[in-house]
């Protein structure tokens, strides 16, 4: 009996500790803001936990029976659609059909719950034959409209009336458009205004008054529209809101309250202010890093030259450094087509679809050399030869210059010839013609170009080939124009071992000879397919061009020509072009002949092989033809032999089976 009686006791103290957190108004300031049911969501003062709402008139029943769950008004038993804070309530309202007391008391009802139909936002509407209609109130009667004041208002609806409700305006306009389709409706949407008592305003300021000026929020009287007195009535209702400026649940206490907005919106201006900021510092300073980088880079001077210049080199044209990083995808690694001492060139497309090739320099120019490489530039689009790689441009506002060449499909003349290529072998005929077609680059550069270019790094993957697998002399990046009575050029060494002229190398003195002798190393290449630095050699053959010429003075030649070339040649031919190589690769270089000397005795070795083959080609046609008189000779000994007793047809018939 005593457990009983203690157990009861801790029950009552509970129900009292409850009574009294909501009396004093800490209920909303801990736990309680915003909830949801279904797709509907409950702001507070209204709440579905019974422990979150400021008064029992506004709990809310999410009823699971439904899918997705429905929320109940419980006080009105009503389906809630939506709760705002501004005081309105929109609920699933029932049709009414007739004469109904019922109706008359639902309606008294709402008043005490401090709920009203919205005058502005509802409309009252009576359906049927030779009916009646009217929603009283203590003013006015007004048929089949709302009434202007509908806080006391009745229903009277004559009993020959079909339907009379009271629905949302905006709802029935733009959703029921067939009449007749009320008969298949039980309820409709309605709008209603609701309020708090004013004997639970201490809920909402913490028993503390609100500052006119200094307050977040302000409460008003709904039906006098003025801030809340102390005479207030006690059927009269208030309703808060916050400020402007403000943002946030107005009956939540602090300091879930009304919020600044002018602080969270300065603040996002504030970030989207420093973000633009930043962009545009970041954009002074990238035009700014391009403006050096072009003047660093010749840039001033390059144009000065192309727009004086009296040759033809409108087509070459300065890019910006966005179409040619867009071009190869941002130097993307997987757009490199070769890399070599100089730089590394990349595939890539321009905007327009063509295919180009971009050289994007290792190394930062120094300023004593610029005016050679604007020079250099200059020069390069003047070049116009079938066998020398055209420059379309160049592009002077990046960190290097960078190149732009045109697209060379095929690769290079090494890949060509140490990998394996079933499709398209490298035959003694295309060696040949290759091998003539870089001596007449070379020699165009030598003496035929307006100032005289040393190209300083020729080498089997510096020639390219195109789609017909002719020869392209590629890589000037070490190139050097001369004047037109300067023999040499003085200057740090550079090249590629293998290819290196010796008396450069000694001297630092690059002579046209210098390009003569790394031809030279080309040649033995073509010749005996085998790299220029190999240590599959011996210690002391390791250079091809040392293995080459000791070959030679051993007289073992023909050990190291390629098989290929020892299948398609002759023998003769072989040794013209071995004997011009070997000229080539002299120690001194005023031995070694010039490149339009080797050009020329290339040319003259493919003269012959042509005349030869002419030659050869005649002696199989005479051959052809000694075998057809033959063939006619025994026709025509067949012919008087059977011409008497045999018929035409049998007699050709047995000259075809005596030739089989």
């Amino acid at each position: 009996m005593a457990v009983r009686m203690v157990v009861f006791q801790i029950i009552v103290l509970l129900g009292s500790m409850n009574a009294f957190v909501k009396a004093v108004g800490l209920v909303n300031s801990t736990k309680c803001g915003e909830a949801t049911c279904g797709n509907v969501t409950i702001p507070y003062p209204f709440g579905i936990d019974t422990d979150c709402n400021m008064t029992d008139l506004y709990w809310i029943n999410c009823s699971h029976s439904f899918s997705p769950p429905k929320p109940f008004l419980a006080s009105i038993k009503h389906e809630v659609l939506d709760i705002s804070l501004d005081g309105t309530l929109r609920v699933n309202y029932p049709i009414l059909s007739g004469c109904s007391d019922a109706a008359r008391t639902q309606f008294d009802s709402y008043t005490s719950r401090r709920l009203v139909f919205s005058r502005s936002r509802n409309k009252f509407v009576a359906m049927g034959c030779n009916n009646f209609a009217s929603l009283n109130d203590a003013e006015n009667i007004v048929l089949c409209a709302c009434s202007s004041s509908m806080d006391t208002a009745t229903y009277n609806i004559s009993p020959s009336c079909k339907y009379a409700f009271i629905v949302e305006q905006k709802w029935f306009e733009t959703n029921l458009t067939n009449p007749f389709e009320v008969r298949n409706m039980s309820h409709v949407p309605v709008v209603l205004e609701w309020g708090i008592d004013p004997t639970l305003f201490p809920l909402v300021t913490g028993n503390n008054q609100p500052d006119e000026e200094t307050s977040a929020y302000v409460c008003a009287n709904r039906s006098s529209n003025a801030t809340r007195s102390s005479n207030a009535t006690r059927s009269s209702t208030l309703t808060c809101s916050c400020k402007p400026g403000f943002k946030g649940n107005p009956y939540l206490l602090h300091p879930e309250r009304c919020t600044a907005i002018s602080t969270s919106l300065g603040l996002l201006f504030l970030l989207i202010g420093g973000w633009w900021s930043y962009k545009a510092i970041k954009k002074r300073q990238n035009i700014k890093r391009k403006e050096k980088f072009f003047k660093r880079n010749g840039g001033l001077l390059l144009q000065q030259q192309l727009s004086s210049s009296k040759a033809n080199v409108e087509k070459t044209k300065l890019f910006n450094s966005k179409d040619l990083e867009k071009a190869t995808d941002h130097f993307n690694v997987n757009r490199i087509l070769g890399q070599g001492g100089q730089g590394t060139v990349y595939k890539g497309m321009l905007v327009d679809g063509k295919i180009v090739a971009v050289k994007k320099s290792k190394v930062i120019g120094e300023e004593k050399q610029l005016e050679e490489f604007i020079n250099e530039v200059v020069i390069l689009s003047q070049i116009n030869h079938r066998h020398v790689v055209k420059l379309l441009g160049c592009c002077l506002e990046t960190e290097v210059p960078l190149l732009v060449y045109e697209f060379i499909p095929n690769g290079t003349l090494s890949h060509y010839l140490h990998v394996q290529n079933e499709e398209f072998p490298a035959t003694w005929d295309m060696r040949l013609r290759i091998a003539t077609e870089v001596a007449g680059a070379l020699f165009y550069l030598h003496s035929a170009a307006s100032s005289p270019i040393y190209h300083r790094d020729i080498k089997s993957t510096n020639i390219l080939l195109d789609d017909k697998y002719r020869a392209k002399v590629a890589d000037f990046g070490t190139s050097r124009s001369i004047a037109v009575d300067q023999t040499h050029l003085t200057t740090v060494v550079q090249g590629t071992f293998g290819y290196l002229d010796p008396e450069y190398f000694q001297s630092s003195q690059f002579t046209e000879k210098s390009d003569v002798y790394s031809f030279g190393v080309v040649l033995v290449e073509l010749l005996t397919g085998e790299k220029a630095i190999s240590s599959t050699r011996t210690p002391e053959s390791k250079s091809l061009a040392t293995y080459f010429i000791y070959s030679m003075e051993e007289n073992n030649l023909f050990d190291i020509i390629d098989a290929q070339v020892m299948k398609d040649s002759k023998k003769e031919e072989i040794i013209a072009v071995a004997n011009l190589a070997k000229m080539c690769l002299n120690l001194n270089g005023k031995k070694r002949p010039t490149m339009k000397e080797v050009a020329m005795q290339l040319e003259a070795v493919q003269t012959l092989q042509k005349a030869s083959n002419v030659q050869q080609n005649h002696e199989e046609v005479e051959c052809v033809r000694s075998e057809m008189h033959e063939q006619w000779d025994l026709m025509f000994y067949v012919m008087r032999v059977y011409a008497i007793s045999l018929p035409l047809d049998i007699l050709l018939k047995n000259i075809f089976m005596t030739n089989l």
